[in-house]
């Protein structure tokens, strides 16, 4: 629901190129209050589902700290949301004061620095809840779920490491949307999983 709507969302905005600006840059600016609602609808979703882990819990033998994590996506995303990022890479233009907006030298905002402040849950967090289950599925001889879990743990992690290298160049940002939206991707399509997952096991275990 997140990729579906942000995909849709970039496809609209002029001026606007996935594979070099962030996702974050789409909830900035006049048209920026779809991806904005993007964020917060999602992130409420997540919270609901980390209730939802935490009721499963025993039955399913998550790790303890999972349920905390993916609220803390969620909170992240909702946080996201509310604090709208600062344009990054020439997006979204200032229609006064492009030149400034758009310079690297351009000073952080508030608003911008709390944005980032709330990615630390989503892009740290969910490699380390994926990581505890590999960890748990292979104590339990459940090694295709060991394995995907590390998979996507790194896979997310190698690709956080590889935007971020991109924006964090002034002046250049490459292709860190691209990688950034393989990370988003791979770790949300894990969070999907392990939702389903947990699911399943309550609905059998009733």
């Amino acid at each position: 629901m997140f990729v579906g709507g942000f995909a849709v969302i970039g496809a609209g905005r002029t001026g606007y190129d996935w594979r070099r600006h962030a996702v974050s840059s789409l909830a900035a600016g006049r048209g920026g209050w779809p991806q904005r609602g993007n964020f917060v609808l999602v992130g409420a979703l997540y919270c609901i589902a980390a209730d939802g882990l935490a009721r499963t819990m025993i039955r399913t033998g998550l790790p303890r700290v999972v349920p905390a994590v993916v609220f803390g996506v969620g909170a992240g995303l909702i946080g996201s949301g509310v604090f709208v990022t600062d344009p990054v890479a020439g997006f979204p233009p200032d229609e006064h004061h492009a030149d400034e907006a758009c310079s690297p030298r351009a000073e952080p905002t508030l608003h911008g620095k709390l944005h980032n402040l709330c990615a630390i849950p989503i892009f740290v967090g969910t490699p380390v809840a994926a990581m505890s289950c590999a960890v748990v599925g292979a104590h339990k001889a459940d090694y295709r779920w060991a394995l995907y879990s590390a998979g996507s743990a790194v896979a997310m992690s190698g690709a956080f490491v590889l935007f971020a290298r991109a924006f964090g160049t002034a002046g250049h940002a490459g292709m860190g949307g691209f990688w950034q939206r393989v990370s988003i991707a791979t770790g949300f399509g894990w969070l999907s999983a392990l939702s389903l997952r947990a699911l399943i096991s309550s609905r059998a275990a009733s």
